[in-house]
């Protein structure tokens, strides 16, 4: 039954796929001379469908598409050192999200589309793209990037396992807690539970999941001093320290994004709380040994009292860099091919697209009422005050030394703050 099963899943996967391809070319004229378009971003389910659908684009008479697709930091890491010193771009397209916007811009180094969306606003219908998804990559009225996808992260969780143990599945971070706690000796499992808390900047999220909950913000919109070492976010960032001793220790703390994802496919974890975008693979049979299996529920709560779930609102876009090498309608109208209404179907059986169409038609996987829940309770968005960036480096440095027990909560707390405060003063955002 199993292998049925799996062979069931991997059709319904499999043929909207080849429809796909069949219905969704890219339809481009040639371009009088030969182009050459590099794009970079990161891999996950969706995008490296959309990188598909880039690559159709190398069928047209005198246009290459070269795609590369790295892990998401690499791929910070390689766009800010290439672009930061003004000079001219390797890529002519990239995958941002709007905090790597906010620094991208900064650099001077993206094309506003606002000119562009206009004169092809009717033929590729983009009001169809909500107005507040538009807003995500918007910066002083300029548009920085063409909106894909939306993302948030909700619960994972083996339904075999909690109904096996009569467990519910959790609605707060004090039930996370103890679920771990009950599952603690189950034989099958390495850990119970795990969120991504491997690297500072994966902290940094996930403090601003808790401590959104719990009321708090980062910083002071009249002066930008930080208020993130606040009463708040001592307690939200004391949450985060019990869900760490009580249900992943130092061998949770390891584990990245991709091992959370592996750990669900293969039955080493429980439940963890990780992007929505991994779903499509929990019932992809050449990834996961638990097509079916695997169930989707909303965010915990960090804050019971509350009641904001611990889910932030992403938006992830194609953005033109300027000096890229390429003609802007050129790069621009690729990217239109790929997120047009056909590609945004396709795209939809392995993430949350943006199309209002597409979502009213019905197509998308079966955690988007996980994924639904967690988004419109949840915590919002990225800052895009440029001086929340700064903060949200200084929190990376910091926080994991809670996790590891170098530092409490408030030791780590001020000592971010401190050093926020250096850098926004030196870089004009705090009056010296």
């Amino acid at each position: 039954m199993k292998k049925f099963l799996a062979l069931i899943a991997l059709l319904l996967l499999v043929l909207p796929s080849m429809a796909q391809d069949d219905m969704d070319p890219c339809v481009l004229d040639a371009p009088m001379e030969a182009a050459e378009v590099n794009f970079m971003g990161w891999a996950f389910p969706i995008t490296e469908y959309f990188a598909a659908e880039l690559e159709k684009c190398n069928e047209v008479d005198n246009l290459t598409v070269n795609v590369q697709l790295l892990d998401s930091p690499s791929a910070e890491e390689q766009a800010n050192l290439a672009l930061a010193g003004g000079g001219d771009s390797p890529w002519a397209i990239l995958h941002t999200v709007p905090s790597r916007i906010v620094t991208l811009s900064d650099f001077d180094a993206l094309q506003p589309l606002n000119d562009l969306v206009e004169q092809y606003r009717e033929e590729y219908n983009l009001d169809d793209i909500p107005q507040p998804v538009w807003d995500a990559v918007t910066i002083d009225g300029n548009i920085y990037g063409v909106p894909f996808m939306s993302n948030t992260m909700h619960l994972f969780y083996r339904t075999d396992i909690f109904e096996a143990h009569g467990l519910d599945v959790p609605t707060t971070y004090d039930e996370v807690i103890d679920a771990c706690a009950a599952l603690a000796e189950e034989p099958s499992i390495d850990l119970p539970f795990t969120m991504n808390l491997h690297a500072g900047w994966a902290w940094e999220i996930e403090f601003m999941h808790f401590i959104r909950s719990f009321g708090g913000r980062y910083l002071n919109d009249d002066d930008n001093m930080p208020i993130f070492n606040g009463e708040e976010g001592v307690a939200a960032l004391t949450k985060m320290k019990e869900v760490v001793d009580g249900c992943m220790g130092p061998e949770g703390l390891t584990y990245s994004i991709d091992d959370s994802e592996i750990g669900m496919e293969t039955g080493t974890l429980a439940f963890v709380h990780i992007w929505a975008s991994r779903a499509a693979n929990m019932d992809d049979p050449e990834k996961s040994d638990y097509v079916g299996i695997i169930g989707f529920a909303p965010s915990p709560a960090p804050n019971p009292d509350s009641g904001i779930l611990g889910g932030s609102a992403w938006v992830d876009a194609y953005s033109i860099t300027k000096r890229g090498g390429v003609d802007y309608d050129l790069a621009f109208r690729i990217i239109m091919e790929t997120f047009d209404f056909e590609g945004q179907v396709g795209g939809s059986a392995h993430g949350a697209i943006v199309r209002s169409s597409v979502s009213e038609a019905g197509h998308g996987g079966r955690n988007m009422p996980a994924f639904a829940v967690s988004l419109g309770q949840g915590v919002g968005g990225n800052s895009l005050n440029p001086a929340a960036a700064l903060a949200r480096v200084a929190l990376g440095n910091w926080l994991p030394l809670v996790g590891s027990g170098d530092l409490s909560p408030e030791e780590a707390l001020d000592n971010a703050a401190e050093e926020y405060i250096a850098e926004a003063t030196a870089q004009g955002y705090i009056d010296g």
